[in-house]
Protein backbone atom coordinates (compact mmCIF):
# COMPACT_ATOMS: atom_id res chain seq x y z
CA UNK A 1 0.00 0.00 0.00
CA UNK A 2 1.28 3.47 -0.86
CA UNK A 3 0.21 6.58 0.99
CA UNK A 4 0.55 10.19 -0.08
CA UNK A 5 0.38 13.64 1.40
CA UNK A 6 -0.04 16.96 -0.37
CA UNK A 7 0.77 20.40 1.01
CA UNK A 8 1.37 23.91 -0.26
CA UNK A 9 3.64 26.76 0.79
CA UNK A 10 4.02 30.45 0.14
CA UNK A 11 7.00 32.70 -0.39
CA UNK A 12 9.97 31.49 1.69
CA UNK A 13 11.08 35.01 2.71
CA UNK A 14 9.36 36.99 5.43
CA UNK A 15 8.18 40.56 4.67
CA UNK A 16 11.27 42.78 5.13
CA UNK A 17 9.36 45.68 6.72
CA UNK A 18 8.03 43.74 9.73
CA UNK A 19 9.53 43.13 13.17
CA UNK A 20 9.95 39.55 14.33
CA UNK A 21 6.86 39.83 16.54
CA UNK A 22 4.80 41.22 13.64
CA UNK A 23 5.95 38.28 11.50
CA UNK A 24 5.03 35.73 14.17
CA UNK A 25 1.64 37.35 14.76
CA UNK A 26 1.10 37.37 10.98
CA UNK A 27 1.83 33.63 10.80
CA UNK A 28 -0.62 33.01 13.64
CA UNK A 29 -3.29 35.15 11.91
CA UNK A 30 -2.64 33.57 8.49
CA UNK A 31 -1.53 36.83 6.85
CA UNK A 32 2.16 35.81 6.62
CA UNK A 33 3.18 32.46 5.14
CA UNK A 34 5.13 30.21 7.48
CA UNK A 35 8.46 28.92 6.15
CA UNK A 36 8.22 26.01 3.68
CA UNK A 37 9.82 23.63 6.21
CA UNK A 38 6.96 24.26 8.66
CA UNK A 39 4.49 23.32 5.91
CA UNK A 40 6.58 20.25 5.05
CA UNK A 41 6.54 19.06 8.65
CA UNK A 42 2.84 19.89 9.06
CA UNK A 43 2.67 21.70 12.40
CA UNK A 44 0.97 25.02 13.19
CA UNK A 45 1.64 27.98 15.45
CA UNK A 46 -1.11 28.16 18.06
CA UNK A 47 0.17 30.86 20.47
CA UNK A 48 2.64 33.73 20.34
CA UNK A 49 3.77 36.38 22.80
CA UNK A 50 7.09 38.18 23.27
CA UNK A 51 9.78 35.58 23.97
CA UNK A 52 7.39 32.61 23.71
CA UNK A 53 5.70 30.60 20.98
CA UNK A 54 3.68 27.39 20.95
CA UNK A 55 3.31 25.02 18.01
CA UNK A 56 0.89 22.09 17.85
CA UNK A 57 0.43 19.00 15.73
CA UNK A 58 -1.46 15.72 15.79
CA UNK A 59 1.09 12.93 15.23
CA UNK A 60 0.58 11.13 11.93
CA UNK A 61 2.07 8.20 10.06
CA UNK A 62 4.04 10.41 7.64
CA UNK A 63 6.21 11.44 10.64
CA UNK A 64 7.18 7.83 11.47
CA UNK A 65 10.55 6.14 11.48
CA UNK A 66 11.02 2.41 10.81
CA UNK A 67 10.09 1.55 14.40
CA UNK A 68 6.55 2.93 13.93
CA UNK A 69 6.98 6.03 16.11
CA UNK A 70 7.54 9.71 15.29
CA UNK A 71 11.08 10.20 13.99
CA UNK A 72 13.51 12.03 16.26
CA UNK A 73 14.39 14.33 13.37
CA UNK A 74 10.79 15.54 13.22
CA UNK A 75 10.82 16.21 16.97
CA UNK A 76 14.19 18.00 16.78
CA UNK A 77 13.02 20.13 13.84
CA UNK A 78 9.86 21.18 15.67
CA UNK A 79 11.86 22.04 18.78
CA UNK A 80 14.48 23.98 16.78
CA UNK A 81 11.66 25.96 15.15
CA UNK A 82 10.01 26.74 18.49
CA UNK A 83 13.28 27.88 20.08
CA UNK A 84 14.18 30.05 17.08
CA UNK A 85 10.73 31.60 16.81
CA UNK A 86 10.80 32.49 20.52
CA UNK A 87 13.88 34.60 19.76
CA UNK A 88 12.36 35.93 16.53
CA UNK A 89 9.52 37.53 18.51
CA UNK A 90 12.08 39.89 20.08
CA UNK A 91 13.98 40.94 16.92
CA UNK A 92 13.74 44.29 15.16
CA UNK A 93 13.04 44.89 11.47
CA UNK A 94 15.79 43.43 9.30
CA UNK A 95 17.40 41.36 12.07
CA UNK A 96 17.59 37.60 11.62
CA UNK A 97 19.07 34.63 13.46
CA UNK A 98 20.45 31.17 12.90
CA UNK A 99 20.81 28.17 15.18
CA UNK A 100 24.28 27.49 16.54
CA UNK A 101 23.40 24.24 18.27
CA UNK A 102 20.48 22.21 19.55
CA UNK A 103 20.57 19.63 22.33
CA UNK A 104 17.49 17.40 22.43
CA UNK A 105 16.44 14.87 25.05
CA UNK A 106 13.78 12.38 23.91
CA UNK A 107 11.73 11.30 26.93
CA UNK A 108 8.72 9.44 25.52
CA UNK A 109 7.64 7.69 22.35
CA UNK A 110 5.15 9.58 20.17
CA UNK A 111 2.76 7.90 17.74
CA UNK A 112 -0.69 8.35 16.22
CA UNK A 113 -2.04 7.08 19.55
CA UNK A 114 -0.58 10.21 21.20
CA UNK A 115 -3.06 13.05 21.19
CA UNK A 116 -2.06 16.51 19.96
CA UNK A 117 1.44 17.47 20.97
CA UNK A 118 2.46 21.00 21.90
CA UNK A 119 5.95 22.38 21.55
CA UNK A 120 6.62 25.54 23.56
CA UNK A 121 9.68 27.63 22.79
CA UNK A 122 10.86 30.13 25.40
CA UNK A 123 13.64 32.69 25.10
CA UNK A 124 15.85 32.48 28.21
CA UNK A 125 18.63 34.97 27.32
CA UNK A 126 19.19 37.54 24.59
CA UNK A 127 22.57 39.22 24.25
CA UNK A 128 23.83 41.42 21.41
CA UNK A 129 24.99 38.45 19.28
CA UNK A 130 24.01 35.25 21.11
CA UNK A 131 20.66 34.11 22.49
CA UNK A 132 19.59 31.02 24.42
CA UNK A 133 16.18 29.35 24.21
CA UNK A 134 14.46 26.25 25.49
CA UNK A 135 11.76 24.06 23.98
CA UNK A 136 9.42 21.63 25.73
CA UNK A 137 7.20 19.10 23.98
CA UNK A 138 4.17 17.84 25.89
CA UNK A 139 1.01 15.88 25.24
CA UNK A 140 -2.53 16.94 26.23
CA UNK A 141 -1.99 15.48 29.73
CA UNK A 142 1.05 17.78 30.09
CA UNK A 143 3.37 14.75 30.05
CA UNK A 144 6.88 15.84 29.01
CA UNK A 145 7.86 14.03 25.79
CA UNK A 146 11.05 15.90 24.87
CA UNK A 147 13.09 18.90 25.89
CA UNK A 148 15.73 20.93 24.10
CA UNK A 149 18.14 23.80 24.62
CA UNK A 150 19.35 25.97 21.76
CA UNK A 151 22.05 28.57 21.21
CA UNK A 152 21.26 31.07 18.46
CA UNK A 153 23.31 33.70 16.67
CA UNK A 154 21.65 37.06 16.03
CA UNK A 155 22.34 38.32 12.51
CA UNK A 156 22.04 42.08 12.09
Amino acid sequence: MTNSRTYHWGTPEFPAELTGMEIMRGILAGTVSPPPMVRTLGFDMIEVEPGRVVFGVKPAEYMYNGAGIVHGGFIASMMDTAAGCALHTKLDVGVGYTSIDLSVKFLGAISERTDVIRCTGTLTHQGRRIALAEARMTDTKDRLLATATSSLMILS
